[in-house]
């Protein structure tokens, strides 16, 4: 064993196994070396955290960056990112202003991201409603990870539904490439209808939200989504279910032998509406809904047994302005979420009795799968050496606190989180220690799906 640049020592948490008293071995190039038992290999440098959490860093599958103009941006999100142990972002198609629907567009965005960002980052790609399929091949020579739909249209240019025999088309020529087509689970007409009645019911406090988006708009669309998929051959990904049917659903077209996979927000397992959309209101809009206590507790189950592909955060920082209106229905939705994300679902973890090799999964070994991102998601030999150090120091989460988030508050502000991260390694470099951002605007890299085939 030579040039080992550093050695990191805790307690390593692996997908199927926790090494108690461990090491991560990482060479000159940034790549992980060996990973094992003991002290480690000698090393240029060695940082030993002691009994803190030495983990893959995660792959956030789900950001924003750019859904509020003059808002966020890469330099504010992979800076939360950097500060949760996040090493990896996947940012979505639907920026302010620039449906990123062609190889062109997604080119200049990932040429602005690296000028700014601070960890790594790959991006979604989509397609216009209009287009015949065709931008598939530019998007991919462009480097997109995945593609991305929607059931229900926000906006008709900015955030569009796809109808069925359109998502058809587009997830024919999709297929070919080997890549997912994710799509926002809400049946358009069903959500339509339900708003209608509750505008007419007159309410317009936190429960219009629900109400307006019932748990059936779901199980329909992702139906939908899987028999297109399955019609097609093409990998079909539902990006943020908040019920456990959906993710019953999930699970029999993977039994039947589809490529269906499933993602849980972070939201969805730590949220109730019951407990916080009634104090939250605005704050704690999102689509789909935050569900009822019940739902939550039935995504714990599923995620115990092995139903949910990833977990992601949505994560998205709107103004105050667009999230405080009294009508519920009014404001924006969607929250922020990176800073917190390795350290809600350690504490969730812990709360239902399950190991933390969950984390390692769900956060970093499943989402490189996922969207092909071959060097990421392991502490494995060859592997990016992208690490989160997780330190046991329980503390209420304060969003404005720590000066790494664009916007002052969180949906999950006053909550007492367990855990607290200690360090963030992206390849073996490091972006964030001690509550200090290390990372420079401009040392994350555009990182694109390893294997990619022609379309």
């Amino acid at each position: 064993m030579s040039n080992i640049a550093l050695v990191i020592r805790g307690k390593v948490v692996l997908p199927h196994l926790i090494i108690d008293k461990g090491h991560v071995a990482i060479g000159e190039d940034g790549t992980v070396a060996a990973v094992g038992a003991g002290d480690g290999p000698p090393a240029a440098e060695v940082a030993d955290y002691g009994d803190c959490l030495v983990l893959p860093g995660a792959i956030d599958g789900q950001v924003h960056s750019r859904s509020q103009a003059g808002q966020e941006d890469f330099v504010w999100s992979t800076r939360s990112a950097a500060a949760g142990g996040v090493t990896t972002i996947v940012d979505m198609p639907y920026d302010d202003g620039n449906l990123i629907s062609t190889g062109a567009k997604l080119a200049t965005k990932a040429r602005e991201a690296a000028e700014q960002a601070r960890v790594d980052f790959a991006l979604y790609g989509t397609l216009h409603p209009t287009s015949n399929g065709s931008e598939v091949r530019d998007l991919l020579a462009e480097g997109a990870a995945a593609f991305k739909f929607s059931t229900f249209g926000t906006h008709p240019e900015r955030f569009p539904r796809i109808p069925p025999q359109t998502l058809h088309r587009f997830f024919a020529a999709i297929a070919p490439t080997g890549l997912t087509a994710g799509v926002h689970n809400e049946d358009d007409e069903c959500v339509r209808a339900a708003i209608a009645e509750v505008e007419a019911s007159g309410v317009t406090d936190y429960r219009a939200h629900s109400r307006s988006r019932p748990a059936l708009s779901e199980a329909l669309a992702i139906a939908q989504i899987y028999e297109i998929g399955a019609a097609t051959g093409c990998p079909a990904h539902v990006v943020h279910c908040s019920i456990g049917r959906g993710y019953e659903l999930s699970d029999a077209y993977r039994r039947q032998g589809f490529d269906a996979t499933i993602e849980a927000c972070i939201h969805y397992l730590v949220l109730s509406e019951e407990d916080d959309v009634s104090r939250l209101a605005g704050f704690a809009k999102i689509n789909p809904p935050i569900r009822p206590r019940a739902e939550r507790e039935a995504l714990w189950r599923h995620l115990a047994a092995g139903n949910i592909t990833i977990v992601s955060t949505d994560h998205v920082s709107w103004s105050r302005d667009r999230k405080s209106d009294p009508h519920m229905l009014k404001n924006a939705s969607g929250a922020p979420g990176l800073e917190p994300l390795y350290a809600l679902l350690l504490r969730g973890l812990e709360q239902h009795g399950l190991p933390f090799t969950y984390a390692a999964r769900l956060l970093a070994q499943n989402p490189a799968r996922h969207f092909r991102l071959y060097r990421k998601g392991a502490l494995d030999i060859g592997r990016d050496a992208d690490v989160a150090v997780m330190r046991r120091a329980p503390h209420v989460y304060a969003a404005a606190a720590s000066g790494h988030n664009f916007v002052d508050w969180s949906a999950y502000d006053g909550l007492t989180l367990p855990w607290r991260t200690e360090a963030t390694f992206v390849r073996g470099k490091r972006a964030f220690e001690a509550g200090q951002i290390l990372a420079a605007p401009g040392s994350g890299r555009f990182t694109t799906p390893a294997s990619r085939a022609k379309a």
